[in-house]
């Protein structure tokens, strides 16, 4: 095989590409935007401004595919750190026991952390990312994608195209232009209002805690985030449903004073800003049902938020994007195929997260009964894993995309839970 061609320099598409080049000749990655030469923000990933989390998988994954990039990111200023002993998760209003989990995490804006992506990749022999390239459709013949056509210049042919174009990815319509079924789609219409501000980190902060994570409860739907960056910097980003905090200094202050625990609110209320606030909005988490078609052209996959864009305040996007690209380079290119093994990643994730969502006040949608049952023993398990750090742990390797939802209901799990998780959940002071 000689030449690949990706669709979009985001996460994903960088991550593709780092698999496809094992593969094929030569590799090519278009993005429509202006890439920047320096590690900074750009317009095409509006989300960049806010927080993010890598999970300790999708650190794992990465370094398999770009192997070093870690320990380059740590020489550039990111932070490494324990995702128990360094960091504090409130759950279902509690806060949960610490520990030593044995999963590394790795504290990087998104403009580092796809920055140096974006400079390993283009270094990678016979890859060449492209900015200010638009892709207008798909060339084909005979059932088989053989090509892109970019806005201007001559078509390019290629052997296999992945469309890594986000969620605003143009295959649903491509699909239809050459005579296919687009695939369903499921929404779930959350209407998740962020903003973000950075603050300078000073010795003492926090305790030495690294992370903070406060998720939302059908009490109070509000969360947020504290995440220790290079440049002794925090970030902070909280998000409501249907409404996010103010950007000023005094009400975003307010603002996390309301929020499950108050952890933030002290350690924001007293620091220095940094940079200027950002807000953004996310109306829906979308999954493209590729896999369930029955007939799709050859010579084209789609990936990354481009088949399931999840809520971000769960930070799975950029780790499920990772392990799809794993299974690219395990040189499952059948479309089919691929569906069907990126379906089983996704499935886990966008469970949790639709699970989640549909708890909240004003999400469109209706709890099923296993989805009642799940949350309502998950009540009861962050309570009992307030005093059990082996229950936390076994809870951040499902979070973190190690092990199956249903680990948590193991036998051993289970008799812990039950002895110890009988207590509802209610607000923890800070």
């Amino acid at each position: 095989m000689d030449h690949a061609v990706v669709i979009g320099a985001s996460m994903s598409g960088l991550l593709a590409a780092a698999a496809l080049h094992r593969l094929f000749g030569r590799v090519t990655v278009l993005d429509r935007d202006t890439l920047p030469t320096v590690d900074a923000h750009r317009r095409g990933v509006a989300q960049s401004r806010h927080a993010h989390g890598l999970l300790a998988k999708g650190r794992e994954v990465i370094d398999e595919l770009l192997p070093g990039l870690s320990a380059e990111l740590v020489a550039q200023g990111a932070i490494r750190g324990d995702l128990q002993r360094d960091a504090r998760h409130i759950h279902g209003g509690h806060r949960l026991a610490r520990g030593d989990s044995g999963l590394s995490g790795l504290l990087a804006s998104r403009p580092l952390l796809e920055g140096q992506i974006r400079r390993r990749v283009s270094a990678l022999p016979g890859v060449r990312v492209l900015a200010d390239r638009i892709a207008t459709g798909l060339l084909a013949q005979d059932g088989r994608v053989t090509g892109v056509r970019p806005a201007d210049g001559a078509p390019i042919p290629a052997d296999l195209v992945v469309d890594a174009g986000g969620r605003g990815s143009r295959t649903p319509f491509w699909l239809g232009e050459l005579g296919y079924e687009p695939p369903r789609e499921e929404r779930v219409v959350i209407d998740v209002r962020y903003g973000t501000r950075e603050f300078r980190r000073r010795p003492g902060d926090l305790d030495g805690d690294l992370v903070v994570i406060i998720a939302p409860t059908p009490e109070h739907p509000r969360g947020g985030v504290a995440l220790a960056l290079e440049d002794e910097r925090w970030i902070v980003t909280m998000a409501g449903y249907g409404e996010g905090p103010g950007l000023g200094l005094t009400e975003f202050a307010d603002y996390a004073a309301t929020l499950p625990a108050l952890d933030l609110h002290h350690l924001i209320r007293n620091a220095e800003p940094v940079g200027e606030p950002r807000s953004y909005r996310n109306p829906a988490g979308v999954r493209r049902r590729y896999e369930r078609l029955s007939r799709f052209p050859e010579g084209l996959l789609v990936i990354g938020d481009a088949v399931c864009a999840f809520n971000p305040l769960y930070g799975q996007g950029m780790t499920v994007a990772a392990l799809e690209a794993k299974v690219l380079l395990e040189a499952e290119l059948r479309p089919q195929a691929f569906f069907r093994r990126i379906a089983k990643i996704v499935d886990a994730p966008w469970d949790i997260t639709v699970g989640g969502d549909l708890k909240m006040p004003g999400v469109e949608g209706d709890l099923t009964p296993r989805m009642r049952m799940v949350s309502a023993y998950l009540e009861r398990f962050h309570a009992a894993a307030a005093h059990d750090p082996e229950l936390v742990l076994r809870f951040l390797r499902v979070t973190n995309l190690y092990d199956p939802p249903p680990s948590l209901m193991s036998p051993a799990a289970l008799l812990k839970v039950l002895r110890g998780g009988a207590s509802r959940a209610v607000p923890v002071p800070a």
